[in-house]
């Protein structure tokens, strides 16, 4: 089996299970500052290689637009390394390469993204040009298994934080690749049904693809709680 780096999915989760404290309601203990402040310090306590957002919030966090250069020539496939001596990477799969960057790190991490097979050599001669780091499936989808392997034997990440929206949190769950859980639960409601939930797998779910064991449980600041889980597979 390919050797991988761990992995622990961190997220800030209302007591409902919705991931965006913007729609949280008020709480006397704390306020959404409270519980955005104990979730980076806790990602900081972790510390991790790297960090992988989706590729929704890496195109807010990446702030670019499409600039491929006029004679794109000859790319690397499948790998790319723009940068060394990285403390910590920020990560995004971006299967069909639609993300574009107005620098190459966000908050001083170097940008790393994961395309799919069918990306065109003038997209990625443009993220070459721009100092971006990246890794090529050798299919149309990403192999999230294999991409982790790559992480591990070719940019030295051993120890990775998974803090995308549902679907992505969902698929590396569903594929046995998160070793563990860490949750801030704020002391706050969203109430929507149609807002997304930290995890979320197609209709079918995850009953059993894997299992929760307790690791801890510590009360922080503001009211929150801080859960943090073992994910075993059955």
């Amino acid at each position: 089996m390919t050797q991988r780096p761990h992995v622990i999915c961190h997220m800030t989760s209302s007591i409902d299970g919705r991931l965006h404290p913007s729609r949280y309601t008020a709480s006397p203990d704390g306020a959404v500052k409270d519980w955005s402040g104990a979730y980076e310090a806790i990602h900081d306590r972790l510390g991790a290689d790297a960090w992988l957002v989706g590729r929704t919030t890496m195109g807010e966090l990446a702030k670019g637009e499409a600039h491929p250069p006029t004679e794109p020539g000859a790319v690397e496939r499948p790998v790319h390394v723009a940068a060394s001596n990285v403390k910590t990477w920020a990560i995004a799969p971006d299967t069909k390469g639609r993300l574009h960057f107005a620098k190459p790190d966000i908050g001083g991490d170097p940008v790393l993204v994961l395309l799919g097979s069918e990306v065109s050599d003038a997209h990625l001669a443009e993220l070459a040009g721009d100092g971006i780091s990246y890794v090529v499936a050798g299919t149309p989808e990403i192999d999230l298994g294999e991409a982790l392997g790559i992480l591990r034997s070719r940019f030295s990440v051993e120890r990775l934080l998974l803090e995308g929206g549902g679907a992505i949190n969902g698929s590396f769950l569903a594929a046995g690749l998160v070793d563990e859980l860490s949750v801030v639960l704020a002391p706050a409601l969203d109430g929507s049904t149609e807002r997304e939930g930290i995890v979320s797998f197609g209709a079918e779910g995850l009953k059993g693809r894997l299992q929760l064991s307790l690791e801890s449980a510590d009360r922080l600041d503001g009211g929150a709680l801080h859960l943090r889980y073992r994910v075993l597979q059955p």
